[in-house]
């Protein structure tokens, strides 16, 4: 299909039609930071009501699906592409089902790409099972292209020195590879098959990019990433191969205000932190071990003298912890 010129909104674009082509004539090499994308998952998606016995009513038309018999080509031209426009150090996220697992690995492994982590976004209320489990959780893949630093904002959503009420580290909670949050439901509104809820597409960008970043949607569907790119204050490229489904929701994308979600997020609590990644000396590693044992026979509890021992010797407890588990 021919391809239109971007619709243009500030420093952002949207493209209606394949997402090969129009991110050949519209992105060039190594410009895109972060990719965040959602492809059609190869199961007949026009007719997911069969599955989820949910009303389609308010679902807008025009989801284009793709055949499973050309779903691993599909897979690997769109992933070819999306290594050529990122940067050295960028990064791509998928959002996969396990159907074509398979292929969406063999076309990211066949790409001058990393892997990162292997994340598994567990939702409630799967799809009801009678005679097997339920199935209720996706895969993130989140790869990178070498050759360059890559954006990951430690700190973007906890600080390391933040704990919950039993003395976790609410940064190492917020940071393991099994994210569970709950899909967005619109009932009596517009919407698309399938929507990744703003959640989890804010915490992919607050880690993974930086306000100015270019952040692109390949498959851009209803607008999900786009909108939270967007409002975070990064530019965005999206393409969408269907007609009808970027008549009805570029508009909306367009009155998108950018910055707008920044005042609602939530502030880490940062606490500085001198000496971390700086080797221990002979004698600073007998001065820790020996001022645990005081204030362990002082009486106080294992996590308060951790506490101290962070603000005294300048490091993280995480390393602190580690450095007195050593023989």
């Amino acid at each position: 299909m021919a391809i239109a010129d971007p619709v243009r909104c500030g420093e952002s674009f949207f493209v209606n039609g394949d997402c090969v082509e129009g991110a050949r004539r519209f992105l060039g090499d190594g410009t895109v930071d972060l990719i965040v994308t959602d492809p059609p998952y190869g199961i007949d998606g026009d007719r997911l009501d069969r599955h989820y016995n949910r009303d389609e009513s308010h679902v807008v038309d025009g989801y284009v699906e793709i055949a499973a018999a050309e779903y691993a080509a599909f897979t690997r031209a769109w992933v070819a592409e999306a290594a050529r426009v990122l940067r050295p150090g960028g990064a791509l996220f998928v959002v996969s089902g396990y159907t074509h697992l398979y292929e969406v690995l063999g076309a990211l492994r066949a790409a001058p790409l990393v892997e990162v982590n292997h994340i598994v976004w567990k939702y409630p209320f799967g799809v009801w099972t009678m005679r097997k489990f339920v199935s209720s959780h996706y895969h993130v893949l989140y790869w990178a292209r070498p050759g360059g630093a890559r954006t990951f904002n430690l700190e973007a959503r906890y600080g390391l020195a933040e704990q919950n009420e039993d003395g976790g580290s609410l940064n190492y909670l917020d940071r393991e590879d099994v994210w569970t949050i709950g899909r967005e439901y619109k009932p009596g509104r517009a919407k698309n098959r399938n929507e990744l809820p703003r959640p989890l597409l804010e915490k992919v960008i607050q880690y993974a990019s930086n306000e100015g970043d270019l952040v692109c949607d390949l498959f851009l569907g209803g607008g999900s990433t786009a909108r939270a790119a967007i409002g975070l204050g990064r530019r965005f490229a999206g393409f969408e191969v269907s007609d009808a489904i970027f008549r009805a929701r570029v508009p909306e994308l367009a009155a998108i205000v950018p910055r707008e979600r920044l005042a609602a997020l939530r502030r880490p609590v940062l606490a500085p932190v001198p000496n971390r990644g700086r080797a221990w000396s002979p004698s600073e590693d007998a001065a820790l071990r020996e001022t645990y044992a005081l204030l362990r026979n002082d009486g106080l509890g294992k996590g308060e003298a951790v506490a101290r021992l962070c603000a005294e010797f300048g490091r993280g407890r995480f390393a602190i912890e580690k450095r007195l588990k050593r023989a």
